[in-house]
């Protein structure tokens, strides 16, 4: 099967009050944990690529693996670019065989944001391709992306529905309290903000900042209409706590694979357990 934009399985998601997961490929591993994962619950999924893990892994490579997933697995899966900086970045991802990207235009004013993604918007709907955006500014760490709490803001739900109404994106990330990598404490989401803005809008909001969220804000984010949720960082730390025990274990190793396999399994169980947490199980 070959890849798809996120229009095959987002609608269906806000329909039938599921999520469905972004989890973000760093490597082969990463891909393969995803992959396998989605093959054992039989659900679709999009494979998120930062600007940062394009450089590190090449964006000819990044294509090449996540098309070889699909064909494997059968699933629908969405190849998208995260947090894409510019206009002229979105246009090489999709012109390379990108599925999907998004423009994120938080940090410019509600104005420049808007027009900006509006032409993300109709060059990509162009190509088949699918495309999010982002309102608000949510805090934490992610590649080169640093926001700290000071700096963070929420998302106002009539500017949220007024850049809805005027780029036509797929979904819409808005920030509504969770942040990029780990928490320190319990993040305090806003799901009336989500369900102001789900409401006005028929496409479903994106909760950025997945990683570390208690299952129970989880599923009340996913009732107050959010569609899709982004998981990065609880990989990360599943892949390097394997590789870190497997070598405490054993000095002596020095096969990559004698730990990237068990670096693999453990992120594979994450993913399993957030594709089952979400709501998206059997339903590719």
């Amino acid at each position: 099967m070959p890849l798809v934009s996120m229009n095959e399985f987002l609608p269906k998601a806000k329909a039938g009050k599921f999520a469905v997961g972004q989890f973000n490929m760093n490597n082969l591993e990463f891909a393969q944990a995803i992959t396998d994962a989605a093959i054992a619950e039989k659900s679709p999924f999009i494979f998120g690529v930062s600007e940062g893990a394009l450089k590190y892994m090449g964006i000819e490579y990044t294509v090449a693996i996540a098309e070889a997933a699909a064909k494997k697995s059968g699933l629908p899966i969405a190849l998208h670019l995260d947090h894409g900086s510019s206009f002229e970045v979105a246009m090489k991802c999709i012109r390379a065989g990108f599925s999907s990207v998004m423009f994120d235009g938080s940090h410019y004013s509600l104005e420049e944001n808007i027009a900006i993604t509006k032409e993300v918007v109709k060059a990509a709907h162009a190509m088949g391709v699918s495309v999010e955006g982002e309102l608000g500014t949510i805090g934490g760490v992610e590649d080169d992306l640093s926001v700290d709490e000071e700096h963070a803001s929420l998302a106002n739900p009539e500017e949220a529905i007024r850049f809805f109404e005027e780029t036509g994106v797929d979904c819409l990330a808005i920030a509504v309290g969770t942040a990029h990598g780990m928490y320190k404490g319990e993040p305090k989401i806003h799901y009336d903000i989500i369900q102001k803005v789900t409401d006005a809008i028929p496409v479903p909001v994106v909760l950025h900042g997945g990683s570390g969220v208690p299952d129970e804000a989880i599923r009340l984010s996913v009732a107050a209409g959010v569609g899709k949720i982004n998981v990065n960082t609880e990989n990360q730390v599943a892949c390097t706590n394997a590789i870190r025990e497997v070598l405490a274990a054993n000095d002596s190793v020095y096969d990559p694979r004698k730990y990237l396999v068990p670096a693999r399994a453990a992120m594979q169980a994450v993913v399993q357990e957030k594709i089952r947490l979400f709501g998206s199980s059997n339903q590719a």
